[in-house]
């Protein structure tokens, strides 16, 4: 295969003209592992470009706007597991895929320009990223709303997840990789993993979480099993993922009213990340202090005062319990 010279830096790329389009996307697969995206990020990308492809029977290298019309109209149409149309993030995250992939083909001078920037102008308008301004337009529940999602809630593995993300406010992701052994039932705490997004790696929880773990535990040890540590098992008796997770909390809340699955609106959405946003808010209106509330969802330190700056773990610990709401759960 012959190679082709770019004329910015003595680089050689191979001759994707000659190239099939798996063997494309794979080369741009691994070409973004020298990016700085997550392990997560890559994989999604990966799911959407492989659609991408699928629903084309050209190169890959001659996609122009009408073909991409004909892509934004079909997964626009297109239906997900639960018979619903996606939802717009998702649709804006493959054409985030897409236009990272020819990025990728223009720098390499295998296409003279990429269609997407004149594309994304005129037809994703609706899907304009918009500059991030915090968690303010997420749904906020109150806690008498909280207690009823979690008290509507009757099996104890699922039970756990939605107090564990109350009562901690850590990420899906964070909970996903919890082993059995990371709960410190002296100290009431739970060690987390490190991760890129976090800082502080303990978070407590309340005598109200630890009878709820309690119970799971006591589950637990009658569940299918396949030798796996993790704190919180599938059906198969494997480590609970993500989407499962994600599946959860959006089961029990549009049960109760509190998730709507057919609007795209996400003041009408109520979804795992909403358990953080509602840990952070209803510590800020009890009166914990913000660098406490910080410090308790693991977020960077960004200036100099607050690297030096430590915090008391007992005065951390008892303006947690202090705070924290009490859901009356039974």
């Amino acid at each position: 295969m012959e190679g082709r010279v770019s004329k910015k830096k003595t680089i050689i790329f191979p001759d994707y003209h000659q190239s099939s389009n798996d063997e494309l996307i794979k080369e741009y697969l691994l070409d973004i592992e020298c990016t700085n995206l997550t392990v997560n990020t890559v994989l999604n990308y990966s799911s959407c470009l492989k659609e991408f492809n699928s629903f084309f029977d050209k190169s890959l290298l001659d996609v122009d706007i009408s073909d991409l019309k004909r892509f934004k109209i079909y997964i626009e149409n297109k239906k997900n597991r639960f018979d619903k149309k996606l939802s717009s993030s998702t649709i804006s995250r493959y054409f985030t895929a897409v236009e990272s992939f020819y990025e990728f083909l223009e720098f390499g001078e295998f296409i003279d320009k990429s269609p997407m920037p004149k594309f994304r102008r005129r037809y994703l308008k609706e899907y304009k990223k918009k500059k991030y301004t915090g968690d303010s337009r997420r749904k906020i529940i109150s806690v008498e709303e909280m207690s009823i999602l979690v008290n509507s809630i009757i099996d104890p593995r699922d039970k756990a997840v939605a107090v564990l993300l109350a009562k901690t406010g850590i990420r899906r992701r964070e909970l996903m990789n919890l082993n059995v052994e990371d709960v410190d039932w002296v100290e009431q705490c739970i060690h987390l993993k490190p991760a890129r997004k976090r800082t502080n790696l303990d978070v407590f929880f309340d005598d109200e979480c630890a009878r709820i773990l309690k119970r799971w535990i006591v589950s637990r040890s009658n569940r299918k099993n396949i030798g796996t540590k993790a704190l919180f098992l599938n059906e198969r008796g494997g480590r609970m993922g993500r989407n499962a997770i994600y599946e959860l909390i959006v089961k029990y809340a549009t049960r109760v009213g509190l998730h709507n699955p057919d609007s795209h609106r996400i003041q009408d959405r109520f979804t795992p990340h909403c358990m953080r946003h509602w840990y952070t808010t209803m510590l800020l209106r009890n009166g914990m202090r913000r660098e406490y509330v910080k410090e308790l969802r693991g977020d960077a330190r960004q200036e100099a005062i607050d690297i030096y700056h430590h915090i008391d773990r007992k005065d951390l610990r008892d303006s947690y319990l202090a705070c924290i709401p009490q859901l009356e759960i039974y």
